[in-house]
């Protein structure tokens, strides 16, 4: 007999999940949110996960959501296990992945009185939330129709947002009173809105009179919508596009490596290549030399695409165009001229001549990170999805061809916690199988993205293992520190390997430490298995930092 939680606040809860088709939920162990796990247990339709750490466990919700595309739940017990759901919070807000938090806590008047696992949770996902709501207690006055449409609200606002929606819920004791039967509660009339639009005639001028424009799309999911979009921009070489290797986005025209292009610009380079019609769309781009460029050309003319953010990345932006970029171009292309535009030919002479040097220098390169990342672009199968951590990770990645693979990483606060439990979740809720490219520091930082029973055996973890922050060896600053400073302090120099803990988390384990051993074992790694699988490539001493630097020094 299935017994269900007494709280009338929970059921509505229930209820209005299941109205709303939010199935999945992911649950933290505790007593005070006992009364939801519980309940959620029961009832049929919900896909119920227990993941302990609060901030594994927020990550994976989050992977959930961006492969199922629809809001996922978590809950937890009051006190320092909210807390820890912030990094993943924080990296939801930014990169809108639709997250709905369900926190456990203590009857308000237990605030600050030194009652255990209280703390002040009301609001305190304020700065990086699209909303903060608290239901009353069930004890409270006409409750249970405050509650339904505090709850409706809220629930509306994770669909419309894409973000990141908390609901903090006090709950009396007594926590385990039980009930067999469930009350039937009205069916809920959905108010979700939906934007309209019309796109202004000064944009089409401003296209018709722009001789050299530019497309340049950050972090999105694929969308084969857009991508025929930008494929009929593009066709007749009427302007250029500027992607990256989480931009998703395939075609021949479309110039995928910007890092590759433009790294040793000058200033009379930015001139040179400059836009007057800059369009943004998608989030966070990984190439801090595109911002530079941009910033510096100062383009006359920038749109930003996007439903919520429109941010001044280049201190340029003259139109915020607040629609799916999908939306925009279908009206877009209805109204321009698609003619050549000489700008498209100046950007492909340069393309074609650092192709030309970058497979010079693959002929060049012995075994390193350089080496590792060539190697697999070249041998991942082409139903993987791809996560890379950061922060090398995805640096690295943008320097070589993936593919359609559809490639994800956590660039909305570009920190390395979480990339492993998010690649997990994400591999749980998809039929096509995950492999996660990560960094030995990410890696060891999110080791409880492990502790998870849920993990598909088709997961596959590559580890480029360099002994430290090998990032910290790359970019321009840190080795003006004394060196055993930058090694204790910065870099975090370590000799850990993976090993034990596959052997722990129930992974086969292979490790590689040289390219003729790498280059055996890459096609049996992607095999099917009864086990997840480990690969970790030790190129701890092989100096990759300084390769990486020799292959810019290399494409000038």
């Amino acid at each position: 007999m299935k017994k269900y939680s007494s709280k009338r606040s929970i059921q509505i809860l229930a209820h209005l999940l299941q109205q709303y088709g939010i199935a999945d939920i992911v649950i933290s162990p505790g007593s005070r949110n006992a009364p939801l796990a519980i309940h959620f247990s029961e009832i049929d339709g919900f896909d119920c996960y227990s993941i302990v750490d609060e901030r594994s466990a927020a990550f994976v919700a989050m992977g959930m959501a961006k492969s199922e595309k629809k809001p996922a739940a978590i809950t937890c017990t009051s006190g320092s296990a909210v807390v820890n759901y912030y990094p993943a919070v924080t990296e939801a807000f930014y990169q809108n992945i639709p997250l709905l938090v369900l926190t456990a806590d203590r009857p308000t008047d237990f605030v600050d009185i030194f009652d255990g696992q209280t703390i002040r949770q009301k609001d305190v996902f304020h700065q990086h939330s699209y909303g903060d709501f608290q239901l009353l207690e069930d004890s409270k006055e006409n409750a249970e129709d405050i509650n339904f449409d505090i709850i409706k609200k809220a629930i509306e606002l994770c669909f419309e947002k894409q973000g990141p929606v908390h609901i903090n819920i006090p709950l009396e004791e007594p926590l385990y009173e039980l009930v067999s039967e469930l009350p039937t509660f009205p069916t809920v009339e959905k108010t979700i809105k939906h934007k309209e639009y019309e796109i202004p005639s000064n944009l089409i001028a401003e296209w018709h009179t722009s001789q050299r424009i530019m497309l340049l799309v950050g972090t999105r999911d694929y969308s084969p919508e857009l991508e025929n979009q930008l494929t009929q921009l593009v066709k007749n070489h009427s302007v250029v596009v500027l992607s990256e290797a989480n931009s998703n986005l395939h075609h021949e025209k479309f110039f995928k490596h910007i890092d590759r292009y433009i790294f040793n610009f000058t200033e009379e380079d930015y001139k040179t290549y400059a836009p007057d019609l800059l369009i943004t769309v998608g989030q966070n781009v990984v190439s801090k030399k595109v911002k530079q460029f941009l910033r510096s050309a100062r383009p006359k003319q920038h749109w930003h695409l996007d439903e919520v953010w429109q941010p001044d990345t280049y201190f340029s932006l003259t139109e915020k165009i607040e629609v799916k970029p999908e939306v925009f171009f279908s009206k877009l292309l209805k109204f321009i001229n698609l003619e050549p535009r000489p700008y498209y030919n100046l950007w492909d002479v340069l393309r074609d001549k650092k192709d030309a040097k970058h497979e010079q220098f693959l002929n060049t390169i012995d075994f390193s990170d350089f080496y590792f990342f060539n190697k697999a672009s070249q041998a991942i199968p082409e139903n993987y999805n791809i996560h890379f951590s950061n922060s090398s990770g995805i640096r690295y990645a943008q320097l070589f061809d993936f593919g359609k693979r559809k490639i994800y990483c956590n660039r909305g606060t570009s920190g390395i916690d979480g990339s492993t439990s998010t690649a997990m979740g994400f591999a749980i809720k998809n039929e096509n199988p995950t492999l996660l490219i990560t960094g030995d520091l990410s890696f060891f930082y999110d080791i409880n993205g492990l502790w998870n029973q849920y993990i598909p055996p088709f997961v596959r973890i590559m580890i480029f293992n360099n002994g430290e922050g090998n990032i910290f060896k790359i970019i321009p600053g840190p080795r003006n520190a004394n060196p055993n400073t930058l090694d204790e302090f910065i870099a975090t120099k370590h000799r850990k390997n993976a090993e034990s803990l596959a052997k722990h988390f129930g992974f086969s384990y292979i490790r590689v430490e040289d390219e003729l051993t790498l280059d055996r074992v890459l096609e049996n790694f992607f095999k099917p298995d009864v086990q997840p699988k480990i690969l970790e490539v030790n190129t701890l001493g092989k100096n990759s930092a300084d390769v990486l630097k020799s292959y810019f020094e290399f494409m000038k």
